[in-house]
């Protein structure tokens, strides 16, 4: 996340990604969930982002 100013702004910046298969097939489910939740959670920690609220349905993420 984001927060900068200038001389006369201020920002906050906030993304709403999703994440889905091909065809929105419904496959992910257990395992896949646990396994895609690690690897977001550890590309979001090298990156220095922070995740607010996180959903995995079972034909997407968000």
């Amino acid at each position: 996340m984001d927060k900068n100013s200038l001389a006369h702004t201020t920002w906050e910046c906030k993304y709403h990604i999703v994440f889905a298969p091909k065809f929105r097939r419904k496959i992910i489910y257990q395992k896949i969930r646990a396994d895609i939740a690690h690897i977001l959670s550890e590309l979001c920690k090298r990156k220095g982002v922070e995740i607010i609220e996180a959903e995995a349905c079972s034909d997407h993420i968000h």
